[in-house]
């Protein structure tokens, strides 16, 4: 294997399985596409004498946007039916639509429910959305012929955004909240205060005491105001709350513990049928400090939606929900996002981070290198978008490879990671972590080598060295070796591939060894036609897998073919004509005493899908680093 390698499990993406979607996407790709940050954008909404009907653009990523109608009865009498008209300018149309027949003459368009949600109780409401084209915003509507503000005054405004939340007063179960006030060009109503999401309070003022809250517990609080028509304009920034008490910090560097965070990719929800529920029933999720979501894009310079369905729109029943509470339709927040938050309420020890790049998506970085604090300002409006704001603790940059090749290849220079993570630590604060996940290409002149990792670490919290697929089958004639080396030995392919090699030469760049957590992978590599048990034999090509020929979860192997030995650290087995390498929780157990020795700031792994039902892989991490 060349210098340009090794591969990364984590950039093939397997078993995506993505040939169905919701209705919000069927028939269409763009909310596949990035999303460069929630709008917030309500338009003038005009209303019946007992509804109104109001306009936000919910998601707009340039070549098109993501459109939400509401209606709310604002009557004595129930509403039995509703239709919305209203008209686009030229050039800006309706795509695909869900929860509403949508129809059009020219550049007028209406909107009219469907069987099942045509009747709106007195105070209710009800929702559809469409994906569309173009950069127009409504006009002229109409909701079942009459204006859609509910009053005699055409073009009433949505209210404006409050200020962002300030906290103070801060107890084991209470917090007191005050924000500056919004605008509205007919005035403001009341004010609703959202934790977590959720609405808790409505009060008519800019302050508000929220509590019955847990001690030790983290809260993220927004606000939204209401005008006379009791429209509600968009949420406010949000300010995180840490409750006193409840027996300090979570794990981590700084508090005397170890980081042990694992890998959860939004496409494993498919074909691998692997939801955030598992890591609570295997057991996985008392055990870890930390998870990296996998993975964010990056496009044009800006942190973008990876996929948008399983992130935040796919509906889960009870029997997948974490809390075993199924999602609604019209619920605010859903997917993955939202199972995270519901484990985060259950333990509110864990941190998550949202990653962003991987093998497939690194190429997006060089651009990023070009404006750093653009990149960063995109990288925090996303994470830090008021619909699931509270769900990440942090950002993670996945950058395959700096000023070096991985699938593309990159010429941004030796300084250019440092910069970026200057620009993320700047924009995100010392209230938020910052991380980036690196090679562990140890070889002279190797990818260590070019990058500036030294002075990028000095605005990090730590690196996940990826010490993982040194060797592997893209070398289809072998010689057969362990994908996870911990040290060098005898018939070694390549020098400086191993795990000591490259934190020895990271630590000698000036990397304090506390900003290091080694990696784990929970999956084998293997070869097919190997005569030759012990490593260094030849092969004929990729052993047969179950989402790609080369690669196994340890969950499979250590059953269908079970260890006959272990070299530098790491189990390797030879079954018929198949030769495998992974990690067991034996050598995983040699490899955290060995981290410890090192004084590196604990362990990471890719990814939790490959462990077995009862997380036996994660608990040898958690055991070791005791």
């Amino acid at each position: 294997m060349s210098t340009e390698t090794p591969l990364r499990r984590t950039r093939f993406r397997l078993g995506t399985g993505r040939a169905t979607r919701s209705r919000a996407v069927a028939g269409v790709t763009a909310l596949l596409l990035p999303l460069a940050a929630m709008v917030g954008l309500a338009s003038p909404a005009e209303a019946a004498t007992s509804a109104t009907a109001t306009y936000l653009k919910k998601s707009d990523w340039g070549g098109g946007f993501e459109g939400q109608w509401t209606v709310k009865n604002t009557g004595t009498t129930a509403l039995s039916s509703w239709t919305i008209e209203w008209d686009f300018p030229s050039g800006t149309a309706v795509g695909s639509a869900w929860d509403a027949t949508v129809t059009s003459s020219g550049t007028h368009w209406t909107a009219k429910n469907l069987g099942w949600n045509g009747s709106v109780a007195p105070g209710a409401s009800v929702s559809f959305g469409f994906n569309g084209t173009g950069p127009g915003a409504p006009t002229g509507c109409k909701l079942n012929g009459a204006s859609c503000d509910g009053g005699s005054v055409p073009g009433d405004n949505a209210p404006s955004a409050p200020g962002t939340p300030t906290a103070s007063a801060i107890t084991d179960t209470s917090v007191k909240l005050s924000w500056s006030a919004a605008t509205d060009d007919n005035g403001i109503k009341n004010y609703d205060v959202l934790r977590d999401g959720a609405v808790v309070a409505t009060v008519t003022g800019t302050t508000h005491t929220d509590t019955g809250l847990t001690a030790g517990t983290d809260y993220s609080y927004t606000v939204q105001a209401r005008d006379t028509a009791d429209q509600t304009g968009p949420v406010s920034g949000a300010v995180k709350v840490h409750t006193t008490g409840g027996g300090g910090n979570p794990p981590g560097p700084g508090t005397g513990g170890k980081v042990n965070l694992g890998y959860f990719t939004d496409w494993g929800v498919y074909g691998r049928n692997y939801h955030v529920k598992n890591l609570d029933t295997s057991g996985s999720a008392a055990k870890i400090t930390h998870i990296n979501y996998a993975f964010g894009n990056v496009q044009g310079g800006k942190c973008t939606i990876g996929d948008s369905y399983a992130d935040y729109d796919m509906a889960y029943t009870a029997d997948k929900s974490v809390d075993g509470v199924a999602d609604t339709w019209d619920q605010p927040l859903r997917g993955s996002f939202n199972q995270l938050r519901k484990l985060k309420a259950k333990y509110p020890h864990i941190k998550v981070l949202w990653s962003f790049g991987g093998w497939t998506w690194s190429g997006g970085f060089t651009d990023a290198a070009k404006n750093p604090a653009a990149f960063a300002d995109s990288c925090y409006n996303l994470v830090k978008d008021p619909r699931w704001a509270d769900v990440f603790d942090g950002i993670d940059v996945d950058w395959e490879y700096p000023n070096a090749c991985g699938l593309t290849c990159d010429s941004s220079g030796p300084n250019a990671l440092k910069a970026i993570t200057s620009a993320l630590r700047t924009k995100f604060g010392s209230s938020n972590l910052v991380t980036a996940a690196i090679t562990a290409d140890g070889s002279d002149g190797g990818k260590i080598d070019l990058t500036d990792y030294a002075g990028a670490a000095q605005s990090l919290d730590w690196y996940n060295v990826m010490t993982y697929d040194f060797f592997g089958a893209w070398d289809a004639k072998g010689p057969t070796a362990p994908h996870s080396p911990l040290t060098s030995y005898n018939g070694i392919p390549q020098a400086g591939f191993n795990s000591a090699d490259a934190i020895a030469k990271l630590k000698a760049q000036g990397v304090p060894a506390s900003k290091l957590l080694l990696g784990i992978g929970f999956y084998g590599r293997g070869w097919t036609g190997v005569t030759q048990d012990a490593p260094g034999g030849t092969a004929t090509g990729a052993a047969p897998g179950t989402y790609e020929a080369g690669i196994e979860d340890y969950k499979v192997l250590k059953t269908s073919c079970p260890t006959t030995g272990t070299v530098a650290g790491t189990a390797y087995a030879h079954c018929g004509t198949n030769w495998w390498s992974y990690d067991t929780p034996a050598t995983i157990a040699s490899k955290m005493s060995w981290a410890k020795g090192q004084g590196l700031g604990g362990a990471f792994f890719w990814e939790f899908s490959g462990d077995t039902a009862n997380g036996e892989l994660v608990g040898a991490i958690n055991s070791g680093l005791k």
